[in-house]
């Protein structure tokens, strides 16, 4: 491996992954720092990646580091679910072979703490791409008492939601992640090895960069593009994130779409997009975690289409 700042979470199990593509196009739909990138590259001669990512931050870096396969790569900018569609548009969809996205926040990102998505941040940012309008300064300091509560419930599944978004709302404005995580550390829960503040920083992260609506807009263009032979490649990082993958990977491997109350098959039975090639998610084990702690939370499911 080439000399980075950091290690691509569960690198191993994403080689083996697509270390059977001996040609053709994998599409890496969150660059980052171009860690998996580098190592499909480096790993398999024949095969050619197409980046992806928001944060020009990621991809001047990554241009860099990738300049040894520069033959073999191509960089793009933009939010994954839309810039899919720009590819497939360019390229032949028997050519794409396999679709890697590694969901969330990147370390590129959680290492520039000026960024705001570290909890000793001085800035209270969080956009992945900083172009983007909303960012975590506004949801803080401007949202309403009640779209606080929508943001920390659905997003952070916090039981005291309402009592987090009332103080917030009493005691801000906030000008920094670390001033808002420090402040608000009595109300959150206790007793897990992660900062306290961590599913209220995730909420708010979330909201920020509509993650969740990038995300199934990515699987709803996966579905539409009946990709041929293709693996699809899914690392998340909280359960939001992987109940919606896990549920459309299982709605894809069904066959017959009728209602369960029906009493027979009404359909043709033949609407299964692939199969699962991973009965349950993969997680680092304990060598990658003694060596990459950001791991620890990683869940990693594949499945493949056989249309």
């Amino acid at each position: 491996m080439q000399n980075i700042p950091h290690i691509p979470v569960l690198y191993t199990q994403v080689l083996e992954t697509f270390g059977d593509i001996k040609e053709g196009i994998v599409i890496d739909c969150t660059m980052g720092y171009g860690g998996h990138s580098s190592m499909i590259l480096e790993a398999n001669p024949h095969v050619r990646v197409i980046g992806i990512d928001q944060d020009q931050s990621a991809i001047d870096f990554s241009t860099s580091r990738l300049e040894p396969y520069k033959d073999r790569v191509e960089i793009k900018k933009g939010r994954f679910s839309s810039v899919i569609r720009d590819i497939l548009k360019e390229h032949d969809k028997k050519e794409i072979k396999g679709i890697l996205a590694d969901i969330g926040v990147s370390s590129l990102q959680l290492d520039q703490k000026e960024r705001g998505f570290s909890f000793s941040s001085e800035n209270l940012d969080m956009r992945m791409d900083r172009d983007a309008h909303l960012s975590a300064a506004t949801v803080i300091n401007e949202y309403s008492e009640q779209d606080l509560q929508r943001v920390l419930l659905e997003y952070g599944e916090l039981r005291n939601y309402k009592k987090i978004a009332s103080f917030i709302v009493n005691n801000r404005p906030f000008s920094s992640a670390k001033e808002l995580s420090e402040a608000i550390k009595h109300l959150m829960p206790t007793g897990k090895k992660i900062h306290p503040a961590t599913l209220l920083m995730q909420a708010v992260r979330i909201e920020v960069n509509d993650e969740l609506g990038e995300l199934n807009s990515l699987l709803d263009t996966i579905e539409e593009a009946k990709f041929l032979n293709t693996k699809i490649a899914i690392i998340s990082f909280h359960s939001l994130e992987d109940r919606i993958v896990k549920n459309r990977f299982v709605r894809w491997r069904e066959s017959c779409i009728c209602p369960k109350e029906a009493m027979r098959c009404t359909c043709s039975n033949d609407y299964s997009y692939g199969k699962i090639l991973t009965k349950k998610p993969i997680t680092a084990e304990d060598d990658e975690l003694k060596v990459n702690p950001r791991s620890r939370s990683a869940k990693l499911r594949v499945f493949e289409t056989d249309i």
